[in-house]
């Protein structure tokens, strides 16, 4: 298996606010590793929308695909070192909670779907103003085989229009909790 220094390129994406880099690591068959990142501000404080990307604060927003299955911990609970699993049509994805400081609006995963794919979700929130939070998000996906690879790019593209959706499900999650609460 031979091996070299894995070459990252940059691109920017205009007013979607998405950062891309591909960088393809070599071996005996090169396997593709994607770095996106998107942002967008969401209508809430940033205490309030911390509470929105845990495992569980994710399910008022994340739409009927999002049903985490906690193995830690039980009863299941937004916290550092949470373990659960994740169905996407006939593939089940592990996930783990490797940081979860909802003070200081950090959040990160790390998730496989196994012979397939490794990935990280890195999630960094701060305060714009009293009543609105920026979201930042980056994925790092690495295929684990070169049959991946498409799945991979694939996923890259997809993630350019997540800021977008995401911040119109977080504003429908929100609108609706302040017409429950009245």
């Amino acid at each position: 298996m031979k091996s070299t220094i894995i070459l990252a390129v940059g691109l920017a994406a205009g007013s979607a606010g998405v950062r891309e880099t591909l960088a393809t690591a070599q071996t005996d068959s090169p396997l593709a590793h994607v770095t996106n990142s998107f942002h967008f501000a969401v209508p809430a404080s940033l205490s309030r929308a911390s509470a929105l990307f845990g495992p569980e604060g994710e399910r008022c927003w994340a739409g009927d695909h999002w049903n985490p299955v906690f193995l830690y911990p039980q009863p299941a609970k937004d916290v550092e070192g949470a373990v659960f699993t994740v169905q996407h049509g006939p593939h089940q994805s592990v996930w783990v909670n490797t940081l979860f400081d909802q003070a200081a609006g950090r959040m990160q995963y790390v998730s496989f779907l196994p012979d397939t794919l490794v990935f990280t979700v890195d999630v960094r929130l701060s305060a714009l103003t009293s009543s609105t939070t920026k979201v930042e998000v980056t994925y790092v996906r690495t295929a684990l085989n070169a049959a991946a690879n498409e799945d991979v790019l694939a996923l890259r593209k997809r993630d350019g229009e997540n800021g977008p959706e995401w911040q119109r499900a977080i504003e429908h999650c929100l609108a609706a909790e302040r017409k429950s609460e009245h």
